[in-house]
This record gives structure tokens, C-alpha cells and sequence, in this order.
């Protein structure tokens, strides 16, 4: 009898520890079949129905391909008070999975390769193609697009490194969302909340904080936005005043307005989210509003209007604009400007700014550009490393006079979009009645591939708000130096000064 309570006792203990194990594998958002502790990939969220245009493998082992509304035209209007028509739009695709060792990924396109191009091409990806199949290798995380006969109907694909800092997730401050789907609604984080979103989970839903500290917004899932209109909601991460804040690892599907928005903030830290599906008007991706302590790392937007901004708002407390670090990013721009600043400078300074070490693999209007509309002191601003792919055949942009206008232009009309833009002057978006001035702003080694050669300029207001001290050192398009502003195609305007051309120092 004693042997057999003992026994019985051996196999409930057994039961209870494997019951954890799956508990917390569950809880985790992992699928430990096909997790070798080097390669994480997640299995289908619920009826997400996979995109019919690829199949995706990493290391054999087969990864969802979710699909993702995106903007198929550059045509364009200030918010007007309805809906993006569906017909300006075109049906993307995208993978996700997690890697801390080097893979091999096997994609099969359901449409003949004609032609197939991996960026950024700075990764230097080369990919063998054999009856419509693709295989290549990746040495690390990143974030790539695979274009199969032009930029339309893409692939896009997000390795992210293993998460290291997952929550407990027994915490009474973590909000949890598993594998599968859930209708969340709005979620109001709170101080020291942290909101959890597992790979394999699809969270429709927006989150906003309202002066809250210490909040977190992390995992490997998706937040889709796609059932919210602009009426009546905030964007996806909307923040107003909060301090201590850590976003991490999500994807950011069909933001309904701009999609991260920090508004009066401090102490933040964004890194490792994916952005795609931004098709509406005005959808922005990242714009850090009157904030200070701002790291921006390692994160992929395409968005239809500007990638990545930093303004200042009229009623956002007139909080200067200082200390703000973009690094290692990818950017696809299917309307408006890559890296920006502007167009809303309510500031009494804008500073301390620093864009490095990222790939501007598409974009239609300006690839950086300082649109300068208000009172600020722009001043201490670096554009360091960016590499800048200009398409053999970008779309001429169109501003939509008329609802039911039509993209009908069938070439680029020898279009170029624009490399570098500083310019002081009123505009729509002015809320200001004094100029401000830009200065002190280094560009340095800018690199620029494709066969049209990009324009820029620069132009100041009157003399006392110019644009002055600017340095371009190290400018190469398609390989070659640029030492002067006539080779470099700059024309540079009324109230400049003192803009050099300088090479490398060693």
C-alpha cells in the first residue's frame, strides 16, 4: 500500500511538472518542436489565412507568411476625411522568426522569377534561383525585402535575435496576450505595466499611456490596427508624458494614423519593431514629438508618409528636442520622406540629434531632409553612415486633387526623389509667427547607389534665421567623391553660409 501511495504520489508530481513546463512554454509564445534554442520559428495565429504569393523556410523548418495591405501608389492627400481608396493599394507579405546562429532561407514564389533583389544591398545577399525557389543565407539578424520582379507584391522578412528579458509572466502588471487572436480594444498601461505580446499572437488593438512610468511594450507577436478607424483613436503606441519606457520586439500591422507617437516624453528606448501595412493617409511611423533621451535601434518601417520624424507640436508643453539616437535602422518610404525633421518644429530648440548607420532601401520625395517651418533652434544634428538606394524606376509622386482621381502615370517622367533638403520657410503645418534657424549639421559618408543622380538644396529665410556651418564629408554616389556642390547636384540658395565639402578624415 505504502509503494503505491509513493508511486501515485511519483506520477502526480511528474503530471504537475510537466503541466509547468507547457504552461510556461505556452506562455512564452514558444512552440518547442520547432525551437533548437538557436532558431525560433512561431506556428499560425488561430484563422490567419497565409499569404498565397511565397512560402517561407528557415533551416528546413517552415515559417507563417502573414500578409499586409500596403500602399501600391505614390498619390496622396492631406488627411481629407475619409478612407485611402483600396485601389491605390496592393496586398504585401511578410515572416518573422528569431536566430542567434547563422540560417538558410528557402522562399518559394507562386509567381515566375523573372528577377529577384534582396536589400538592403548593403548586405551584400546574393541568391541562388532555381525553378522559382530562392535560397539564400543570413549571418545574423536583420531585416530584409525580397522583390521578385520589381518592387510590387513583396516579401518581407524579420529575424530577430533571441529575446533575452521576458517577463514574469505570473506578474499582476503584465499584461499577457499568447499565441492566437485576441480583440483587445484600447489598452491604458499604467506605471510599471508591461504589456506582452507572444510570437504566434495577432493583438487587435491600440496602446496608449497617459503620464505612466516604467511601462514596457514587448514580444515577438503583432499588434494589427487594421479594424480602427482614425476617428476616435490613437495610433497603435500613442504616449503623452511618460518617462522609462521600453519597446521591443513587435510588429506594427496597418497603423490607422502614425503609428508610434511618444508626445512630451523622456528616457525611451525603441528597438527590433517591424512596421508594415501603413497604406492610409498620413500613416506615419515613428514620430518622437517634444521628447528628450530617444534611442531608436535596430527597427524596420515602411510606411506610406515619413519613416522616421522628430517634431515639436504646438500644446506639447514647449519641451525642447534634445538627445535623440536613430541607429541601425531600415527604411521603405512609399510617399514621403525617409529620415526627417520637421515639418512642425514648435520648439524652443531641436538638438543633439543623431541618424547612423542606416539603409534607405526605398523612398519617392527626399531621403533626410530638415523641413523647418517654425521657431526652433535646429542646431548639433549628424546624418552619419547612410546608405540611400535610389530605384531605377521611382514613381513620380502625385497630390490627389479629387476623390476619385486615378494614379495614371505609367513612367517616372524622369523623376528622381531628392537626397538631402534643409529649408526655413511658413507652411501648412506652421504654427509659429517667427522662423527659426538650422545649423551646425554634419553629413558624413553618405552613400548613394542607383543610376539617376539625386538633386538636394539648401535655403535660409532672411539673415537673421539661415541655414549655416554644414558639413558633407564623404559623400559618394555610385562610388565616386563628391567635393563640391556643383558635382554633387546642391543648389544652394539665399541666407546659406559656410556649407563645406570635406573628404574622410583618417
Amino acid at each position: 500500500m505504502i509503494k503505491c501511495r509513493f508511486l501515485r504520489a511519483c506520477i502526480i508530481c511528474y503530471l504537475v511538472s510537466l503541466w509547468v513546463v507547457i504552461f510556461d512554454s505556452v506562455c512564452n509564445g514558444e512552440d518547442k518542436s520547432m525551437d533548437n534554442s538557436k532558431v525560433k520559428v512561431y506556428s499560425q495565429p488561430g484563422e490567419e489565412i497565409p499569404s498565397s504569393d511565397f512560402s517561407v523556410s528557415v533551416n528546413e523548418k517552415p515559417v507563417f507568411v502573414y500578409s499586409a495591405r500596403v500602399s501600391a501608389v505614390p498619390l496622396n492627400q492631406v488627411w481629407p476625411g475619409y478612407q485611402r481608396p483600396l485601389d491605390q493599394t496592393e496586398i504585401a507579405s511578410f515572416a518573422y522568426w528569431d536566430m542567434s546562429e547563422p540560417v538558410t532561407i528557402e522562399v518559394v514564389s507562386s509567381r515566375p522569377v523573372a528577377s529577384v533583389d534582396i536589400r538592403p544591398l548593403s548586405y551584400e545577399i546574393k541568391p541562388s534561383v532555381k525553378d522559382d525557389r530562392i535560397k539564400f543565407q543570413m549571418s545574423k539578424p536583420g531585416y530584409v525585402t525580397v522583390e521578385v520582379n520589381g518592387t510590387h507584391y513583396a516579401l518581407h522578412l524579420f529575424a530577430s535575435p533571441l529575446e533575452e528579458d521576458i517577463p514574469d509572466l505570473r506578474d499582476p502588471n503584465v499584461r499577457y496576450f499568447g499565441p492566437g487572436i485576441h480583440k483587445a480594444g484600447r489598452v491604458d498601461l499604467k506605471s510599471g505595466e508591461t504589456v506582452y505580446i507572444a510570437g504566434g499572437a495577432i493583438v487587435h488593438g491600440v496602446i496608449s499611456a497617459n503620464e505612466a512610468s516604467n511601462i514596457s511594450i514587448l514580444g515577438r507577436g503583432i499588434l494589427d490596427v487594421s479594424t480602427f478607424s482614425r476617428e476616435g483613436f490613437p495610433g497603435p503606441i500613442s504616449l503623452y508624458k511618460c518617462t522609462n519606457v521600453k519597446i521591443d520586439g513587435i510588429v506594427i500591422r496597418d497603423s490607422n494614423v502614425w503609428a508610434v507617437t511618444p508626445r512630451d516624453c523622456e528616457h525611451l528606448s525603441i528597438s527590433n519593431i517591424k512596421l508594415i501595412g501603413l497604406w492610409r493617409y498620413n500613416a506615419d511611423g515613428i514620430d518622437i514629438v517634444n521628447c528628450q533621451d530617444v534611442s531608436i535601434d535596430k527597427c524596420f518601417i515602411r510606411s506610406f508618409d515619413d519613416s522616421i520624424v522628430i517634431k515639436g507640436l504646438k500644446g506639447t508643453g514647449d519641451k525642447p528636442v534634445k538627445d535623440v539616437r536613430v541607429s541601425d535602422c531600415v527604411i521603405w518610404n512609399d510617399w514621403g520622406r525617409a529620415l526627417e525633421i520637421g515639418a512642425e518644429t514648435v520648439a524652443p530648440e531641436i538638438s543633439g540629434l543623431i541618424f547612423k548607420n542606416c539603409d534607405i532601401i526605398h523612398t519617392v520625395h527626399i531621403a533626410m531632409d530638415i523641413q523647418h517651418g517654425d521657431r526652433a533652434l535646429i542646431q548639433d544634428v549628424r546624418f552619419e553612415n547612410i546608405r540611400f538606394e535610389i530605384d531605377d524606376n521611382t514613381p513620380l509622386p502625385i497630390y490627389q486633387s479629387s476623390r476619385d482621381e486615378k494614379y495614371s502615370i505609367t513612367g517616372k517622367e524622369g523623376y528622381c526623389p531628392r537626397l538631402i533638403v534643409l529649408e526655413i520657410k511658413a507652411n501648412s503645418y506652421s504654427n509659429d509667427k517667427e522662423r527659426g534657424r538650422i545649423q551646425n549639421i554634419i553629413f558624413k559618408d553618405i552613400f548613394v547607389t542607383g543610376k539617376d543622380f539625386p538633386e538636394s538644396y539648401f535655403v535660409g529665410y532672411d539673415s537673421e534665421h539661415q541655414v549655416k556651418d554644414i558639413t558633407i564629408e564623404n559623400l559618394r554616389i555610385n562610388g565616386k567623391l563628391i567635393t563640391d556642390a556643383e558635382e554633387g547636384h546642391f543648389s544652394i540658395r539665399d541666407y546659406v553660409n559656410n556649407v563645406k565639402f570635406v573628404e574622410s578624415k583618417k
